[in-house]
């Protein structure tokens, strides 16, 4: 089976111009325009970048963390400061604060969830620092620009996998759901749902909110295993939550009953494409971690005086027995 690849969507929608430079008190005094940078000061500058992660707890968000660091090696006039909220939205918000008032030169945020999030990413942008959100949405447009994958479209082709290559002739599946008010979260299922269309025989027994965590997929997926006799297919919003629903499923024995597949890719040995390589996962979807991407667009703003898109959709693509072990390959060519 050849892999399947996704074609980059980039909505250039209101793409802002935030040239010009300024001082740090009018940038922080409201003065500012919203989402415009007053502290460019191009090559010569020295820049301060607040991140603020949902969590790391998640192997996805440890490693968008480590590729923004990586990424920021590269800029000589960045230094990106990272804070951990721990999937806690009064944490998340007291840490936007803190940068607002330590007067950074630009925010990258990951929500844990979108709405008691908007409002303090609307603060810090109509106080001037321009925002760059990654992955989760917040509501609302005051922000400078977001980067992540197309969550319905990764959703949608996940479920055409499970309905037309895992079972084509029908069977039950359970759906391992994301964190509750994270919009990755709604956007899988919705396109989850849009594709198992095809194939009504195809029939979604039971879900449960595994919050992305592999210990609690497992847990959901032991009551899961208990209320319902034939599973066929498990289909889980990300990759820990696939693992901890195999681990779930090997400890009664029941393993070899169903299939698993999952969302992220992350090239790491613990990561989705390594377990589809070992056989506990069917099939994953790369979603990239958007690290590179969110430093490129914050030394086009603040280094380069420039403008970036209003957002931009990275592509996705289907790894499964086929390509994982050479897809692994090339993400780690010194082995």
């Amino acid at each position: 089976m050849r892999s399947l690849k996704l074609p980059i969507t980039t909505a250039a929608v209101a793409a802002l111009v935030l040239a010009g430079c300024g001082t740090t008190n009018e940038r922080t005094s409201g003065s500012a325009s919203p989402g415009s940078s007053k502290s460019c000061k191009g090559a010569d500058g020295k820049y301060t970048i607040g991140m603020s992660q949902a969590n790391v707890a998640e192997p996805y968000r440890q490693r968008m963390d480590d590729d923004i660091k990586a990424a920021a090696k590269d800029v000589p006039q960045f230094d990106v400061k990272f804070a951990d909220a721990a999937q806690d939205n009064a944490k998340q918000v007291a840490d936007v604060e803190n940068y607002i008032t330590q007067q950074i030169d630009l925010l990258i945020i990951s929500p844990n969830e979108a709405k008691p999030l908007t409002a303090v990413v609307k603060k810090a942008y109509d106080k001037g620092i321009p925002v760059i959100v990654l992955d989760r949405k917040v509501e609302g447009d005051a922000y400078t620009g977001f980067i992540g994958g197309d969550n319905v479209q990764i959703g949608r082709e996940a479920g055409k996998y499970i309905a037309e290559k895992l079972l084509p002739q029908g069977g039950n599946v359970v759906e391992l759901k994301g964190l509750a008010g994270a919009t990755p979260q709604a956007e899988r299922h919705e396109g989850f749902v849009e594709g198992i269309k095809g194939n009504p025989k195809v029939k979604v027994i039971a879900a449960a909110s595994g919050d992305w965590l592999r210990e609690k997929g497992q847990s959901q997926m032991d009551a899961l295993l208990k209320a319902n006799p034939k599973i066929d297919v498990v289909f889980s919003h990300n990759d820990p939550m696939a693992e901890g629903a195999y681990l779930a499923a090997k400890a009664v024995g029941r393993e070899k009953e169903m299939k698993f597949t999952g969302i992220d890719a992350l090239p790491i040995p613990s990561g989705g494409i390594k377990a589809v390589e070992q056989g506990r996962l069917s099939a994953t979807f790369t979603y990239p971690t958007n690290g590179k991407e969110a430093i490129a667009a914050a030394k086009k703003i603040l280094v380069d005086c420039g403008t970036i898109e209003k957002s931009q959709t990275l592509p996705t693509r289907l790894i499964d027995p086929t390509n994982a072990a050479k897809i692994y390959a090339e993400e780690n060519p010194a082995g």
